[in-house]
C-alpha cells in the first residue's frame, strides 16, 4: 500500500519536533462553524498562528477530503510562512491516510524538503515520483534537481537533468542555480552557454544565477557580456529589480563600482537589496566615504536597512578605522531598527575595536555576545593582537581558536609573530618547536597572471 511505503523514522522525528499527536474522532461542536471555512486558495491566513489554528480545526473535525487538493493548500500555506517542517508533516500525514499525491503535491513537498534540508525524505519523494510517473513533470524535475544540488549531490542532479531531452526552462534554472550556489561557478557559466546553444531563452531567474556565478569568478569580460543578456531577458510582464540587483552585485565583486553605480543610478525602483549591494560593494573595496554616503541616502529615501546592510556599513567602518561611526551604527541597528545583532555584526565590532587597539572594549564586546563567538571573531581579535603586539589577549585568542578548530594551526604562526614583535624570543622558539612537532609548514606563495 502507498501509505505503508512512506513510513520512515523521520516521521517520528518530525512528530516529536512539532509536538503533535494524532487526533481521532469528531468534534460536533465545531461542525457548523467549519462548514463556513473553505479549504481552497480563497481561504488565506495572514500569519502562521492563524494557519496553525485553522489546521487544528481541520484535524479535529476531519474536514480534509480524500483528494490531495485540500492537503496541498495547507502544505502550500506552511511553506509560504517558512514553516517547512510542519508542511512536511502534513504531506506525510496525507500519504499515511492513503491519499495519492498528485502533480502539485510532489513539487510542493520537494520545496519544503529543500527548505528543511531533509535529503532522505527528498529521496523517498523521488522514488514515489518515479512510481507515480511524476518524475518527468517539469516542476517535480526542477525540484529534484534543486534538492540534490542543495545537499551537494551534483552527479545525481545532473542525472536528473540529462535524463529528459525535452527539459523545460525550470530545469535549466535549477541546475544553473544549484551549481552557482554550490561554488561551481565555471560549470554554472558553461551550463548557461549550453542553454543558449540549445536555443532556450533565459529569464530573470536564469540571469540572477549566472551573474552570481560570474561575480564569484570576478571575470569582468564575461560580466560585460552577461549585462547584455540581462537586458535581453527583461520583459514588460515582470519587474527587473532582481536582475538589476544581480548586476550591481556582479560588478561589485568584479571591483568595478563605477559600473555598479551606473546600473544603480538608472534603476527606477530600488529596494533594500539594491542599496545593500552598493554599500557592501563599496565597503569590500575600501571606498569608505562612498559606503557611508550611500547609507545616508538610503535612510533619506525611507528604505529600511536589514542585517546585511549593517554588515556592509560596519565593514566600511572597519576598513576606515572609524570607531565612533561604527559604534553609532551598531547602536542604531539595535535601538532604531530593532535588528538583533548576529555573529557577523559582533565580528565586525571586535575587528574594529581590535584594530584600533581598544582591547578592553573588544573583550567586553566578546563577553557580552549572546551567542558563543566563532573562529572568525577570535581570528579578528588575533590579527589585531599581532598588529599591536598584545601578547595577553593573543594567548587568550589562541586557546579559544585551538578549542574551536584543533586542526587549524594558523593561529600558532600569528602567536609566534606576536611574540617576535615584543622580542620574546624564547617564547617564539617554543611555539616554533610546537609547530614543527605538529607538522605545520609555510605554504609557498604564488602569483596568478591572466592575459
Amino acid at each position: 500500500m502507498l501509505a505503508s511505503s512512506l513510513r520512515h523514522p523521520l516521521l517520528r522525528c518530525l512528530t516529536r519536533k512539532l509536538g503533535l499527536r494524532h487526533i481521532s474522532g469528531h468534534d460536533h461542536n465545531h461542525t457548523a462553524s467549519c462548514e463556513k471555512l473553505e479549504l481552497d486558495s480563497s481561504h488565506e491566513c495572514s500569519n502562521l498562528v492563524e494557519l496553525n489554528r485553522f489546521h487544528a480545526i481541520v484535524i479535529r473535525t476531519q474536514m480534509l477530503s480524500d483528494e490531495a487538493f485540500h492537503w496541498n493548500n495547507i502544505v502550500r500555506g506552511y511553506s509560504r510562512f517558512e514553516a517547512p517542517t510542519k508542511a512536511l508533516f502534513v504531506y506525510i500525514a496525507m500519504c499515511r491516510a492513503g491519499i495519492v499525491p498528485d502533480r502539485y503535491s510532489v513539487p510542493l513537498a520537494l520545496k519544503c524538503a529543500i527548505q528543511a534540508f531533509c535529503a532522505d525524505l527528498g529521496r523517498e519523494m523521488h522514488a514515489l515520483a518515479v512510481k507515480l510517473n511524476l518524475d518527468r513533470n517539469e516542476f517535480s524535475e526542477s525540484g529534484l534537481i534543486s534538492l540534490y544540488s542543495k545537499v551537494g549531490e551534483f552527479e545525481n542532479a545532473r542525472k536528473m537533468f540529462d535524463q529528459n531531452p525535452e527539459r523545460k526552462l525550470g530545469s535549466w534554472n535549477a541546475v544553473i542555480g544549484g551549481l552557482a550556489q554550490g561554488g561551481r561557478a565555471i560549470e554554472a557559466v558553461n551550463m548557461f552557454l549550453r542553454l543558449r546553444r540549445c536555443g532556450v531563452e533565459p529569464d530573470d531567474v536564469t540571469m540572477v544565477s549566472v551573474t552570481s556565478a560570474c561575480g564569484s569568478l570576478a571575470d569582468l569580460e564575461l560580466a560585460l557580456q552577461l549585462h547584455k543578456c540581462v537586458y535581453q531577458a527583461r520583459t514588460l510582464e515582470r519587474t527587473d529589480v532582481l536582475m538589476l540587483n544581480s548586476l550591481i552585485d556582479m560588478y561589485g565583486k568584479c571591483g568595478r563600482m563605477d559600473l555598479a553605480s551606473q546600473v544603480f543610478s538608472k534603476m527606477e525602483v530600488r529596494n533594500v537589496s539594491s542599496w545593500t549591494s552598493m554599500i557592501v560593494g563599496y565597503a569590500t573595496h575600501g571606498h569608505v566615504e562612498d559606503a557611508l554616503k550611500c547609507f545616508d541616502r538610503m535612510e533619506a529615501a525611507g528604505v529600511r536597512p536589514n542585517h546585511v546592510t549593517f554588515v556592509g556599513i560596519l565593514s566600511a567602518c572597519v576598513h576606515g578605522g572609524l570607531v565612533r561611526e561604527g559604534k553609532r551604527h551598531f547602536h542604531a541597528m539595535k535601538t532604531v531598527y530593532n535588528i538583533v545583532p548576529r555573529v557577523s555584526h559582533y565580528g565586525c565590532m571586535v575587528d574594529l575595536l581590535g584594530r584600533a587597539g581598544k582591547f578592553d572594549e573588544a573583550r567586553e564586546m566578546l563577553e557580552g555576545m549572546p551567542m558563543k563567538p566563532n573562529s572568525v571573531v577570535w581570528g579578528c581579535l588575533m590579527g589585531a593582537c599581532e598588529k599591536h603586539g598584545n601578547v595577553e589577549v593573543a594567548e587568550l585568542a589562541v586557546r579559544h581558536l585551538r578549542e574551536l578548530e584543533p586542526w587549524n594551526h594558523g593561529c600558532l604562526v600569528v602567536l609566534s609573530n606576536t611574540y617576535a614583535c615584543r622580542g620574546m624570543w624564547p617564547e617564539v622558539e617554543r611555539v616554533r618547536r610546537m609547530m614543527k612537532e605538529l607538522g605545520v609548514a609555510k605554504i609557498p606563495a604564488y602569483s596568478s597572471a591572466k592575459s
